[in-house]
């Protein structure tokens, strides 16, 4: 990243950094994947499952249909991770005082992460809304969705992305106790922020 990473100063705050290891997130994840897969899952198949037997899946496959949703499936995907990031942006903007001229995209190269950065201190209900927002928009609501319409492909969007939140949901572990009057600054090249008390 271009960005310089020295840790900045608010006068008036005391500073603390507060971040998570990716490579620890994307085990935590998979914790999490199994978890998450029986929540989403079992309701859909109590609701759904007469639909999808054993003989309609071979049939499906059968017919090429698994080769065309695997290609589906890859470029909803790819295309998801775009846009989970952007929704992060879009989110933090709102708040911003600068909006988008605060928000700034890039990939951490070294762990093959896309990253979406606030280069501006928000109020720590705000950062946590920007950072929930991806798992509300990409992995609750078409899980929902899912639930009502019975689309096995809907659900496994919907877990996939939810999973993906995994690192967000444990940055909003780390801040959520904050009192709200706390500033909280997006870390420029680590993944977590800084919190900044009033001191």
């Amino acid at each position: 990243m271009q960005e310089s990473t020295a840790a900045p100063e608010l006068p008036g705050y005391v500073r603390e950094k507060r971040t998570i290891d990716l490579g620890k997130a994307n085990g935590v994840a998979l914790l999490g994947l199994l978890p998450i897969t029986v929540v989403y899952v079992l309701p859909f198949y109590l609701l759904w499952g007469h639909r999808y037997t054993w003989v309609t899946i071979k049939a499906s496959l059968d017919n090429g249909l698994g080769a065309a949703a695997g290609g589906w499936a890859m470029f909803l995907l790819l295309g998801g991770i775009v846009v989970h990031e952007l929704v992060h942006g879009i989110t933090w903007a709102i708040f911003a005082k600068r909006g988008f001229r605060s928000i700034r995209f890039g990939v951490l190269w070294k762990m093959l992460t896309p990253y979406c950065h606030c280069k501006e201190p928000l109020r720590v209900r705000q950062y946590i809304i920007g950072a929930l927002m991806p798992a509300i928009i990409m992995g609750f609501t078409p899980a929902m969705l899912a639930m009502a319409l019975g689309s096995a492909k809907l659900l496994v969007f919907a877990l996939f992305f939810t999973v993906a939140a995994m690192g967000d949901f444990m940055i909003i572990q780390l801040i959520r106790k904050e009192p709200a009057d706390t500033l909280v600054l997006d870390h420029p090249s680590e993944a977590g922020c800084y919190v900044f008390r009033a001191g």
